[in-house]
C-alpha cells in the first residue's frame, strides 16, 4: 500500500523516504496498527497532493513529521494514523463523514479533536503578542481541555503539531512569530509540563524564547557554545570520577551528561536576577539506576565526594510534583571547583520524565487506557468547572497557566485530608479550595494550632483549620491583589462572583468608597472619572463603579487609567518656590519626553516628587532647563497667567532600573517594634528608606512617621502603603503630596 521509493524533501535538506519510515515506525504495532497507519498515509499523500507549506516543503511532510513525533511518544497505531491525518478535514475537500466511513470512530475522533483545538488561536493581539479578553477565546480553551479529557491522544497529536510547527516557525513573518511563540508559552508548553512530557515542554519553550527575545536566546546560547569543549571535559571528568566510586559500591548505573535548555537558564537568570555565570546547573550529569533505593546510595556517594551547594537539593521521588515527575535533584562543586547538577532517578522514573503520561500508554484495539489516566487529568475537569464562574478569557488563561504549573503546595485539613493547590496559595485560598461558603464565611485560620493572617502562604505539611462566622460575607479588600488576601485565580473567582450578585446601589458605592480610599492614599486628586468611564468602554461613571464594587473590575485598572488622562491645566497658577533638599535619584534626561522638541535638560520638581505613571506637566525655568512637576502639584496650579506659556508637556522616558523618591506618612498607636514592623515591610518589598523621622504624642500615644523612600513606579508604591496598612496599631498611611 506504501510507495517505498517515493520520497519528499524535508526543511532540513534531507530526503524522506516514505517507505523505510512507515517500516520503522510500524515495527513496534499490531497487525492491524500496521495497516491502519498505511491507509493513513496513502490517503494523507492523496489528500494533500498538490499543497505547499511556507517552507516551500510538500505538505505531507509536515503531516509525517507530526506523526513521527507521535511515534517517539509511544503512542498506538490509531493516534499515528489520527496525526498523519490531523489537517485534512481543515485543509483539504475531506469530511469528518469520510474519515469515520474509512477509519472508523476512534481515528475519526482523534481529527475531530485535534482539528478543534487548532480553533485555539487568537488567544493573542497579532500585533503585540498581547492576550485579547474576547470571552469567545477563554472558551476555545475549555474546548482544548475537555478535548484532552475525553482522549488524552488528542491533545499528545496537538503538541507534537505545535511542536514541528515551532520547528519551521523561521518560514513565517516576525508578527506570526511572536504571536505563535507567545501562545505557545501560555498554553502548550504549560500542558506538556502538566502532562510531564519534559522533551517536548524544553523544545518548545527554547524555540518561543527564539523568537520573543532573540538577543538573549543568541546571547545564552552563545556562552553555552563558547563552553562547551570545557563542559565536555568537565562532565567527563565527573563522569570517571562517579563510575570509579559505583565500582567499588557494585552499583550498576548509567551516566549521561545533560545540557541545560536555554531556556530555564534565561528563567533562573530573570527569577534569581543573577548572571549566566551564576547558574549552577548549566552543567549538568544525569544517572539512571535500576531500584529507588539505589538513588538515595547514588545521592551519599555524590556528596561523600564533593561539597553540596546549599539549598540546591530537591527530593522529588519523596514528593513527587504534580504531573507525577520524579527525580533527585542535587548541585555540587565538583572537579576544578566548577559546579555542576546531578540528576538521580530510576530508569522508570526517566522514561516517565522524557514522555511523562505517554510512557504510560497501553492503549489496545478494543480496549482502554488504565484508571490512571483519570487520576492525571482529573485537574483539566476541575478547570471545566470554572465556566460557571464567568470568567474573563485573560483570568482563564492566568488559571490555566498557574494549574499547569508543577510548583504545588500540599495542605492537610484538621482530618488529615490532603489538598492539593498551586504554590504560594494562601490560607484564604486554602477556605475557598475546599468549599466556596466556607470561604465566603472565613474569618480567621490556624495553621499548626497557631491563628495565623489570611494572608499567610502555605506551606507543604502544615495542619490548616478555617474559623468561619454564621452570616459572614467575603469583603472586597480580598480581590486586591496588593494586599495578598488570595493568589490564585479560582479563589478570586468566587468572591467576584459573590459580589456580582450583590445589589447594583450597594456595589456603586462600596465602588466608590474604595476608589476614593485608594486615590487618597497614593496622593492622586486629578479625578477625570467621565473620561476614565469611556476609556474603559462603560456607558457611565456608574456602570464603571458597579463593576468596581462587584469585583469585575481591579481598582488598579482605574488608578492606572486616571494616571493616563491628561488633566485640565486651566486653573491659575503662581511662581515656584526653591526646590527643597534631596538625594535626586532620576537619570534625567533620561526619564522623560519632551514631546515636540529634542533633548533638553530635565530634573524632578522636589515638591511633588512625580513617579512613573503620575500625570505630569514640564515647566520651562530660567537657566536650570525644565522642571518636571505633578499635574496636580500645588506649586504648578498657583502659577500665575503670564507664567502658563512657560508650561509644555512632557511624558514618561523608559530609562531602566529607576528609582523615584517619595514621602510617605504613617500614623499608629505607638507600641514596641512599630518602627521594625514597618522598616521590615520595606526590606521584604526591596524598598530603599532614604530618611526616617518619627515622633510620638505622650498624650495620645499616637506615633507619626514620615519616611523617605525610593520606589520604581505608582504600583510598587500602592503595593507597600497597602502592607503598612495591615500592620498591627497602624491607622493611616497615605502619600505626602
Amino acid at each position: 500500500m506504501v510507495a517505498r521509493a517515493e520520497t519528499s524533501t524535508s526543511t532540513d535538506g534531507r530526503s524522506l523516504d516514505l517507505g523505510e519510515w512507515y517500516a520503522r515506525v510500524s515495527r513496534d504495532q499490531t497487525e492491524a496498527g500496521r495497516q491502519l497507519v498505511a491507509k493513513a498515509l496513502d490517503y494523507a499523500r492523496t489528500a494533500h497532493k498538490g499543497q505547499t507549506r511556507a517552507s516551500g516543503e510538500p505538505y505531507l511532510v509536515h503531516c509525517v513529521a507530526v506523526a513521527e513525533i507521535v511515534h517517539h511518544l509511544n503512542l498506538d497505531g490509531e493516534a499515528i494514523a489520527g496525526a498523519l491525518l490531523h489537517d485534512v478535514v481543515e485543509d483539504t475537500g475531506v469530511v469528518l463523514e469520510d474519515i469515520t466511513r474509512e477509519f472508523g470512530e476512534a481515528v475519526a475522533g482523534l481529527v475531530d479533536g485535534v482539528t478543534k483545538m487548532g480553533r485555539v488561536g487568537g488567544l493573542h493581539d497579532t500585533a503585540n503578542g498581547i492576550r485579547t479578553v474576547e470571552p469567545s477565546h477563554a472558551e476555545s480553551v475549555r474546548k482544548l481541555l475537555l478535548a484532552m479529557a475525553e482522549d488524552v491522544r488528542v491533545v499528545l497529536i496537538k503538541l507534537a503539531d505545535r511542536l514541528h510547527n515551532m520547528r519551521t516557525l523561521r518560514y513565517l513573518n516576525e508578527q506570526r512569530q511572536r504571536r505563535i511563540s507567545r501562545e505557545t508559552l501560555d498554553i502548550y508548553a504549560p500542558l506538556a509540563n502538566r502532562l510531564g512530557i519534559w522533551q517536548v515542554k524544553w523544545e518548545l519553550e527554547d524555540l518561543s524564547l527564539r523568537y520573543l527575545d532573540p538577543e538573549a536566546y543568541r546571547r545564552i546560547a552563545s556562552l553555552l557554545d563558547g563552553r562547551r569543549i570545557d563542559r565536555e571535559q568537565h562532565i567527563e571528568q565527573v563522569k570517571g570520577a562517579l563510575l570509579e566510586e559505583f565500582a567499588a559500591a557494585n552499583i550498576q548505573a548509567e551516566i549521561t551528561g545533560r545540557p541545560k535548555h536555554i531556556y530555564s537558564i534565561w528563567r533562573k537568570m530573570q527569577r534569581k536576577n543573577v548572571d549566566f555565570h551564576q547558574i549552577f546547573d548549566v552543567q549538568a550529569v544525569r544517572v539512571l539506576v535500576e531500584h529507588p533505593a539505589e538513588c538515595y546510595v547514588v545521592l551519599g556517594i555524590v556528596h561523600g565526594l564533593w561539597r553540596h551547594v546549599p539549598h540546591e537539593f530537591d527530593d522529588y521521588i519523596a514528593n513527587p510534583k504534580a504531573n507525577n515527575y520524579r527525580s533527585l535533584h542535587t548541585a555540587v562543586i565538583g572537579p576544578e571547583g566548577k559546579a555542576v547538577e546531578v540528576q538521580i532517578r530510576t530508569r522508570e522514573m526517566h522514561e516517565h520524565a522524557e514522555l511523562g503520561i505517554a510512557a504510560h500508554w497501553h492503549y489496545k484495539e478494543g480496549g482502554r487506557y488504565d484508571a490512571g489516566f483519570n487520576k492525571k487529568v482529573a485537574w483539566l475537569r476541575q478547570l471545566l468547572e470554572w465556566k460557571d464562574e464567568e470568567p474573563s478569557a485573560d483570568e482563564f488563561i492566568d488559571r490555566f497557566k498557574s494549574e499547569s504549573d508543577g510548583q504545588r503546595v500540599y495542605a492537610l485539613t484538621p482530618q488529615g485530608k490532603v489538598i492539593d493547590m498551586q504554590a504560594g496559595a494562601t490560607a484564604l485560598d486554602f477556605a475557598y479550595h475546599i468549599h466556596t461558603n466556607l470561604g465566603h464565611r472565613c474569618r480567621g485560620v490556624k495553621v499548626n494550632g497557631r491563628i495565623v493572617p489570611l494572608t499567610y502562604v502555605l506551606s507543604s505539611g502544615e495542619q490548616v483549620e478555617v474559623l468561619t462566622a454564621r452570616n459572614a460575607g467575603p469583603s472586597r479588600d480580598w480581590l486586591n491583589t496588593h494586599l495578598g488576601y488570595l493568589k490564585t485565580s479560582r479563589a478570586r473567582a468566587k468572591v467576584r462572583h459573590w459580589f456580582k450578585h450583590q445589589d447594583r446601589e450597594i456595589n456603586i458605592a462600596a465602588g466608590r468608597a474604595a476608589l476614593e480610599r485608594e486615590l487618597n492614599r497614593l496622593g492622586v486628586s486629578n479625578r477625570n472619572l467621565d473620561g476614565v468611564a469611556e476609556q474603559m468602554n462603560y456607558s457611565d461613571v456608574d456602570s464603571m463603579m458597579a463593576a468596581l464594587g462587584g469585583g469585575d473590575l481591579q481598582i488598579g485598572q482605574v488608578v492606572n487609567a486616571i494616571l493616563n488622562l491628561v488633566g485640565d491645566r486651566g486653573e491659575e497658577l503662581h511662581p515656584l518656590p526653591a526646590p527643597r533638599r534631596s538625594r535626586p535619584t532620576y537619570r534625567h534626561s533620561e526619564d522623560f519626553s519632551v514631546l515636540g522638541v529634542g533633548n533638553l535638560l530635565t530634573n524632578p520638581a522636589r515638591c511633588c516628587r512625580p513617579v512613573p505613571n503620575d500625570p505630569i506637566v514640564g515647566y520651562i525655568t530660567r537657566g536650570r532647563g525644565v522642571t518636571i512637576h505633578r499635574q496636580d502639584c500645588a506649586n504648578v496650579l498657583r502659577l500665575k497667567e503670564e507664567d502658563r506659556d512657560r508650561l509644555i508637556d512632557v511624558e514618561w522616558g523608559t530609562s531602566p532600573d529607576q528609582v523615584f523618591p517619595v514621602d510617605i506618612r504613617i500614623q499608629a498607636y505607638d507600641r514596641p517594634g512599630l518602627l521594625r514592623d514597618v522598616t521590615a515591610v520595606m526590606a521584604n518589598e526591596r524598598i530603599n528608606v532614604m530618611g526616617v523621622n518619627t515622633r510620638t504624642n505622650k498624650k495620645d500615644m499616637i506615633a507619626r512617621m514620615e519616611l523617605q523612600v525610593e520606589v520604581t513606579d505608582i504600583g510598587q508604591l500602592s503595593s507597600i502603603l497597602n502592607k503598612i496598612g495591615q500592620l498591627p496599631n497602624v491607622l493611616e498611611v497615605n502619600r505626602k503630596v
